[in-house]
């Protein structure tokens, strides 16, 4: 729907890539749609859906030799932006329409500090001297809610925390004082409270600056934050387009219904509580050392994790919940042996505490782990064949055909179908890709599983898929999982028992659905408070 005093208007934009044989791929077909000054539309579906095709399009961001804008039109404030100079379009970048995309880490360029980034858009778009710019800078920074802005000036973009590193590309897209903000997935992977405040900071600066913002997303319970406006896109087509209200209460299209329904439901596995312990952790201490002086002794601690303790029972899901540095991963990189630590852990009745590498290379076929991002966690120059099998190579002798075997074996009981398996990893999904992750670590029919955010990059529906796959694995073999996660909902899905980390510590602990229907500890009520929030105040 193009309405006549948008800002923005998008008719029937057609966008295609073509390929080395000189065939086109037609990837958005005849997508229409709107946004007024001042509004938020919330452009949602499934990754591949077109979404960040259509928003890169707007600025004409897609790559020049392949992508081809086989229909329609892109005006802005009464401009043909697909008929624009290339001189006439660094005038729109950066200047009247700012972007924030989804991973500030690329985004940001790691070789020069956050204040030489901010200040060369200032100089480009607005003529800014150096001194005036660093200022100007610094004001947006302190705007964004950066702490110490004036050390985070001259920081580089690895010392910053993932929520900082966001915030320093809200400041970015928003220091020119864009009339349009395209926000790419602005919040994936960040914690319900870094999630919360960034999602207000952005509204905040909305209405202060009076912008527009398109606003791309797969998470539904961010829509109902922020968005005025939804928009619905599956494979390439827009479904579906209304106001906020009417898509959550009455959508009329089934797969929007389904992306409604698709948040994490139902309850952890039914478990014997009497198990026998699979670990058993007392004390568990993890401080790393800061060197300083000449002879570069140690002059202090940053105290990760600090006196943790927990029994993981055979069979059981334990869930570690808390924000960015609270100490979940490093936690789970503790039990695994793979940063030193202190204090008791006892692995299925044995003190493994002060086991070195070789000790507990025996142990390894029975303790694996599944990490975030599965694109990142998987070699891309190797087969799903040669990933699935790496570990196979180290702990069993087995002969090349009956490899075969027990790899196929384990693509099914991902359901994954065994004849991809001598493809790579860049011809598969974000989900069957975290597929591939499960059987790696499955291969080796291990008996403890750490699951490292597994489902945090993955769409809503994807994730439904990947939390029902661990349930059925962890009936079928009797897993005990230990599950790193800032999404509550998830947690509450498949743990049994929760902890809850800040700063190191644990706030507070106890059996998951008890924990989260009454909780404590005033940081577990406030992560409870923002996990079922549907407005922003």
């Amino acid at each position: 729907m193009v309405t006549k005093d948008a800002l923005l208007s998008i008719e029937n934009l057609s966008v295609g890539f073509s390929r080395g044989n000189g065939e086109t791929s037609q990837v958005t077909h005849d997508v229409s749609l709107s946004i007024k000054r001042g509004e938020t539309l919330a452009l949602v579906g499934e990754s591949g859906s077109g979404k960040s095709v259509t928003a890169n399009a707007i600025l004409r961001l897609l790559p020049k030799r392949t992508a081809q804008y086989l229909g329609g039109h892109i005006h802005y404030d009464g401009t043909d932006m697909l008929r624009c100079s290339e001189r006439e379009m660094r005038g729109f970048r950066g200047n009247r329409i700012g972007m924030i995309f989804q991973e500030p880490m690329m985004s940001l360029n790691p070789l020069h500090r956050i204040g030489k980034q901010l200040c060369e858009t200032l100089a480009i778009h607005r003529g800014m001297r150096a001194k005036q710019a660093e200022q100007h800078a610094l004001g947006w920074l302190k705007k964004v809610g950066i702490r110490d802005a004036e050390k985070r000036l001259n920081a580089y973009p690895h010392e910053l925390s993932g929520g900082e590193r966001q915030r320093v590309m809200i400041a970015m897209a928003l220091v020119n004082e864009p009339e349009l903000l395209i926000a790419d997935e602005p919040t994936t992977a960040l914690d319900v409270s870094v999630q919360a405040q960034i999602l207000k900071l952005l509204k905040q600066l909305q209405q202060e600056m009076g912008m527009a913002m398109l606003f791309i997303t797969h998470d539904l319970s961010i829509v109902r934050q922020i968005a005025d406006r939804v928009a619905v896109m599956q494979l390439g087509k827009l479904i579906e387009i209304d106001d906020k209200h009417t898509i959550f209460t009455n959508a009329s299209h089934p797969y929007t219904q389904k992306l409604i329904d698709s948040d994490p439901k139902g309850q952890p596995v039914g478990v014997n509580m009497k198990s026998d312990a699979m670990f058993d952790v007392q004390d568990l201490r993890v401080w790393f050392p800061i060197k300083g002086g000449l002879l570069k002794r140690t002059i202090d601690h940053v105290k990760a994790v600090t006196d943790i303790g927990f029994t993981l029972r055979k069979g059981h899901s334990v869930g570690l919940v808390g924000e960015s540095g609270s100490g979940k991963s490093t936690t789970g990189m503790a039990l695994l042996k793979l940063v030193e630590s202190q204090g008791l852990i006892a692995f299925d009745g044995q003190d493994i505490s002060a086991f070195n590498r070789k000790q507990m290379l025996p142990f390894r076929h029975r303790l694996q782990v599944v990490f975030q991002d599965p694109f990142s966690a998987l070699n891309p120059r190797m087969s799903v064949a040669q990933i699935i099998g790496e570990g196979l190579k180290v702990h069993e002798q087995l002969t090349p055909e009956q490899e075969d075997t027990v790899i196929c074996q384990a693509m099914r009981d991902v359901e994954l179908d065994p004849e991809t398996r001598h493809r790579f990893p860049n011809e598969f999904s974000g989900g069957q890709r975290q597929r591939i992750a499960i059987a790696r670590a499955l291969v080796l029919k291990p008996e403890f599983i750490l699951l490292d955010e597994p489902t945090s990059s993955l769409d809503r529906t994807v994730q439904a898929q990947v939390l029902d796959l661990l349930k059925e694995l962890q009936l079928k073999y009797g897993l005990s999982y230990l599950f790193i996660s800032h999404d509550l909902n998830v947690v509450k899905s498949l743990c049994h028992y929760t902890l809850v980390l800040r700063h190191g510590e644990v706030v507070e602990q106890g059996e998951t659905a008890q924990l989260f229907s009454q909780p404590q500890h005033e940081y577990t009520q406030q992560l409870v408070q923002l996990s079922s929030a549907t407005e922003i105040a």
